[in-house]
């Protein structure tokens, strides 16, 4: 079982408004051969506000990649690129860990318009 860790320092409710989370659409996922750790390459549609982004996950323990294009999740839009080997990643696709510490992605449990903001 892995331990968690503690709960982070309070912020208050504009720190939390700063960071945008969105709803996209995994519309195409790749094996990432070039990652040091087992990861994929995704291609996620957050709609026309936002556009379709790029973004490297590491969770290659609980899916491939044919089987979760169409997926909804929930990703961090508006952290700088970050460069990933040959990839630049451009969204923070959002998980938590299983008891194990492999990643489960967070996303919504029906189906919701894509592009739609966390609050």
């Amino acid at each position: 079982m892995t331990e968690t860790s503690a709960a982070a320092p309070t912020i208050g409710f504009d720190d939390f408004l700063k960071v945008d989370v969105r709803v996209g659409r995994i519309v195409a996922a790749e094996v990432f051969k070039e990652a040091r750790k087992p990861a994929l390459k995704l291609t996620i549609d957050f709609g026309p506000e936002i556009g379709v982004k790029k973004s490297s996950a590491q969770i290659r323990v609980h899916y491939e990649p044919e089987a979760i294009v169409g997926k909804l999740v929930l990703a961090v839009v508006n952290f700088p690129p970050r460069q990933i080997g040959p990839m630049r990643s451009e969204v923070l696709t959002l998980g938590v860990p299983d008891a194990d510490g492999a990643v489960v992605l967070i996303g919504p449990d029906k189906d919701v318009p894509i592009g739609g903001r966390l609050f």
